[in-house]
């Protein structure tokens, strides 16, 4: 291998608001970030996602036809991102595809993980070797097939000097606590934006809140809050992972309706924002004592999101990943361009700590261009 090397990361995460896009350079194993691009989602595809989501009454014409259309978007972001740049396609190695996960299902003895974004159409429209399904052979090992991207945290993040935990808030929080004695572990907390963004969706048809403006101008409902931290899942022990299928929007109705009681919607948002923040701290104290806290994803924008843990870990310096030299919102994407390095290069991953898998294995499948 030489620095002339390059690989492509690509993920659409739980938020359904983009295709994001990394071109990483690496030395050795340690990644550089060269290019970056969000190929933006068309409204009309990205509400055939969540109604697929659903996991309800799926078509299979539907579920076929998205599995290519999203493939094909993720081929066009590949296209927009190499568009400006000097890298020769043949230096490329290979793109690393997460896809688009559409239902996640980590128990029982038929586990899955169900990402789209066909890889063949990937590797035929961009004539580059394409890697994806990294979360099934995970789960075929025995994992939780998530979190997967801690395996770049340990890889970049892990400090001998001091305790850390790397928290990734996107539509759903997960954590990876680094010890500084080589001991880590990850896991899915819950909810980060899912709920706020199905609510300010409903009620301001708009996708995000941004810098949680509107979660700000609310008030905490205490009776709503400790209904919605009394979900069972915070109790289980890890590995666990969770996504859609458990928190989304009938989930968040059916505890409104149980309430029992007139609320002002954005004292709801204001709940939602504290209920994010509450079961992350509470994981963390629970598992862990950092001393820093580094977030990445589009949680490390959303300005009452991170004062408010910052306010719930007074012991921690809680700041952006960019800290460590990683821009927040690309730290996935570049994960999954570093595991396409570890599979063309044939290198077994041991994920153990994170996802429970009994044996370290090669991750993904590789469709040649």
């Amino acid at each position: 291998m030489t620095n002339s090397d390059y690989y492509i990361g690509l993920i659409s995460g739980t938020s359904v608001d983009g295709v994001d896009c990394a071109l990483v350079q690496f030395e050795g194993n340690q990644p550089k970030l060269i290019a970056s691009h969000c190929e933006a989602i068309d409204p009309d595809l990205r509400e055939t996602i969540l109604q697929l989501c659903s996991g309800k009454n799926i078509d299979l014409e539907l579920l076929g036809t998205t599995d290519i259309a999203i493939g094909q978007l993720f081929a066009k972001g590949v296209a927009t991102l190499l568009a400006k740049q000097t890298v020769e396609k043949s230096s490329i190695l290979a793109i690393g595809s997460h896809g688009q996960t559409v239902f996640h299902h980590p128990v029982g003895d038929t586990r899955f993980s169900l990402q789209m974004g066909d890889p063949n159409s990937i590797a035929q429209r961009t004539g580059i070797t394409t890697v994806a399904d990294f979360r099934r052979r995970d789960m075929a090992a025995g994992g939780e097939g998530a979190p997967l991207a801690p395996l770049l945290h340990r890889n970049c993040f892990q400090s001998a000097s001091t305790d850390r935990v790397v928290l990734n808030v996107g539509g759903i929080a997960n954590i990876t606590v680094l010890n500084k004695d080589g001991s880590c572990l990850a896991f899915d907390t819950g909810p980060a934006n899912v709920l706020m963004d199905y609510w300010i969706g409903k009620h301001q048809q708009k996708n995000f809140d941004k810098n949680g403006d509107w979660a700000a101008s609310g008030t905490v409902i205490p009776t709503l809050l400790k209904l919605l931290l009394d979900e069972p899942y915070f109790a289980k022990a890890t590995p666990k992972s969770t996504g859609r299928e458990l928190f989304n929007g009938p989930w968040l109705e059916e505890k409104l309706h149980s309430l029992g009681m007139e609320l002002l919607i954005a004292d709801v948002q204001a709940t939602l924002l504290h209920f994010t923040i509450d079961s992350i701290a509470e994981e963390i104290r629970k598992t862990a004592a950092p001393t820093e806290v580094y977030v990445c994803g589009g949680g490390a924008h959303n300005n009452a999101f991170m004062v408010g843990l910052q306010a719930r870990l007074r012991d921690c310096k809680v700041v952006s990943t960019a800290e460590l030299g990683i821009d927040p919102d690309w730290v996935e994407a570049i994960a999954f361009a570093w595991m396409a390095k570890q599979t063309i290069e044939g290198h077994t991953i041991d994920s153990s700590p994170f996802t429970g898998a009994k044996q370290a294995t090669v991750l993904g499948g590789i469709y040649k261009a």
